[in-house]
């Protein structure tokens, strides 16, 4: 007997490649963040960063959106929904750079773990899912787990965690509102509206705080707009080859990046609380993802 592989299960090795690469490409775009925003004393402020990366990256979307005889693929079936992603996409934006610029990236990143766990939270009133009482018992574990890292009661709350914190929130409605926006749209169209509608949101406020670049600062600008367009866009792709549920935990891996990258290039290792509280908030993550999965197969194709 013949065992026959579906498109779709046949797409799922590539999206787990791609969300790998994609983790990668991010890790190292918050290493060069981090250095314009903060590390050494800094090249420019936040949001001329997001300006101008967007600014520069808008033509490379454009070119990679053109298909001969069709134009370029701007055209959205859901463009309201494009517009909300891409205006959570630059507050999370300012936010996790923000946090990178005061805390060590391992920090940052163990905080910014929470944000799988919220999008199972936030994806029953906003996709309408059915979360049993096992999901909802790994969410609290995550959730203790988050509060050993942020330690409220012991010290006050620096305002890099209240940073992270919130940019972790955006993340997860973020990843919500690509779902919804992927089931319409193909990858170049949402690259291309996240770059174009971000120039056109930054452009009214970036100019305000322009800060001339180094030499310096302008290299790795060029590379942080790079790597951000490039990541951006084959994460997109990943989730049209493969199930959210099958990638999302692909994505603890960052966190890994982000402390080997943190003790190369700054020197910085978490300490104790925060690995403890990073591992409960993984392991509850990759339980719920389980779940997910086990409920799937429970409804059938």
């Amino acid at each position: 007997m013949t065992t026959q592989t579906t498109p779709r299960a046949a797409g799922i090795p590539r999206g787990i490649a791609l969300t790998v690469l994609a983790i990668l490409v991010f890790a190292s775009m918050d290493v060069c963040s981090k250095l314009l925003a903060g590390a050494a004393g800094g090249f420019m402020p936040v949001i001329q960063i997001i300006w101008l990366r967007f600014v520069l990256f808008a033509p490379l979307a454009i070119v990679m959106a053109y298909r001969p005889g069709e134009g370029v693929r701007w055209r959205s079936r859901r463009p309201w929904f494009q517009l909300a992603r891409v205006i959570l996409l630059v507050i999370e934006m300012w936010l996790f750079i923000a946090a990178f610029a005061v805390l060590p990236l391992a920090d940052a990143h163990a905080i910014g773990a929470i944000a799988p766990l919220l999008v199972t939270a936030l994806s029953v009133p906003l996709l309408g899912e059915r979360v049993g009482w096992r999901r909802w018992a790994a969410v609290t574990v995550g959730f203790v787990g988050m509060m050993i890292i942020l330690r409220p009661g012991l010290s006050a709350i620096g305002v890099g965690s209240v940073y992270a914190l919130f940019g972790a929130a955006l993340w997860a409605l973020y990843q919500i509102v690509l779902r919804i926006v992927g089931r319409h749209d193909g990858a170049e169209t949402t690259a291309l509206w996240t770059n174009l509608v971000g120039a056109a949101l930054t452009t009214a406020i970036g100019p305000f705080f322009w800060q001339a670049p180094t030499p310096t600062g302008w290299t790795i600008l060029g590379i942080v707009t790079v790597l951000g367009g490039f990541g951006h866009l084959i994460y997109t792709r990943a989730f049209t080859l493969a199930p959210a549920s099958t990638l999302q935990p692909f994505s603890y891996l960052l966190l890994v990046f982000a402390a080997l990258f943190g003790w190369l290039f700054f020197g910085d290792l978490p300490d104790i609380p925060t690995i403890i509280g990073a591992s409960l908030i993984v392991a509850s993550g990759l339980y719920t993802f389980h779940r997910e999965r086990v409920r799937a197969a429970e409804r059938g194709p």
